[in-house]
């Protein structure tokens, strides 16, 4: 019998300061996709090329890294090394993610300006189990080590959005700040919030929950560990690149200083 090949890693945890109760998340950060992934896409490579301009948030482990750098007290950093077209690992997998009714629940089946992505009747039990889980549970257990080591875990997403909304927006006739953070009842405490308003001040209005709402939490402290507290950081892409896809540009050391200033003012 043939021996099927273990999955590379397709995730980095990058280590932070012992003492650090961050981890900043960068889950949509890449554009590669494996040959075997790529094989139940139906576009062109030219299609593909301007779908990951559209629906990469491109720079953003830059603007991590660059975070990291600054902050006094250097965070730990979880970086998903392959594109959310392989598997969104912030979705749910199952009937209860509000994208499903876009095609962009875990795996997605319809792209950004709701064409065919994947055909109907794409079975996504295989990507889910070879990609998806792994990453919840290494995410999980980064969590986890943060809560063992320091007594809390601070989860700060990192992600972009377009200047203009994309047709697959649920949510997209709001307001589009330069940068929005995205709040959880249970999980982003007023002093988290408070901190990460001072923080980006410098950049422009921030604005909360719009166009993108929430945080993420991994499910097994999902509205059951209050000691695990979660923000998502939306920078809108003119800001610090050129759109859709290009190079990113001076605001990105900036952005990057006031995360790093938010990390220094949560890990204390």
């Amino acid at each position: 019998m043939t021996e099927v090949p273990p999955v590379p890693q397709s995730f980095r945890l990058l280590p932070g300061a012992g003492d650090s109760p961050v981890i900043l998340h960068v889950p949509h950060s890449s554009r590669k996709i494996p040959a075997e992934v790529r094989s139940g896409i139906v576009l062109g490579d030219a299609e593909l090329e301007r779908e990951l301009d559209h629906i990469t948030d491109a720079h953003t482990a830059s603007i991590a890294e660059a975070a990291a750098e600054a902050a006094g007290i250097t965070p730990w950093r979880f970086v998903n090394g392959l594109s959310r077209l392989v598997i969104d690992p912030e979705r749910f997998p199952d009937e209860r993610e509000e994208m499903l009714a876009s095609g962009m629940s875990a795996v997605y089946t319809r792209t950004t300006h709701k064409e065919v992505l994947r055909p109907d009747g794409f079975e996504h039990g295989p990507l889910v189990e070879r990609y998806f889980r792994p990453y919840a549970q290494a995410m999980t257990q980064a969590v986890a080590d943060r809560l063992a080591t320091t007594g809390r875990a601070v989860i700060i997403d990192v992600h972009s959005y377009p200047t203009a909304p994309l047709p697959y927006e649920l949510h997209g006739e709001g307001p589009r700040p330069p940068v929005c953070l995205g709040t959880d009842g249970f999980h982003t405490p007023a002093g988290l919030l408070d901190a990460a308003l001072d923080a980006f001040a410098p950049c422009g209005k921030t604005g909360l929950d719009s166009p993108f709402a929430g945080t993420y939490v991994p499910l097994e402290f999902f509205g059951r560990r209050a000691e695990v507290t979660a923000l998502m950081v939306e920078i809108r892409r003119d800001t610090y690149m050129t759109e859709p896809g290009g190079p990113a540009g001076p605001g990105l050391r900036d952005l990057a200083s006031a995360l790093g200033s938010l990390v220094d003012a949560v890990s204390r």
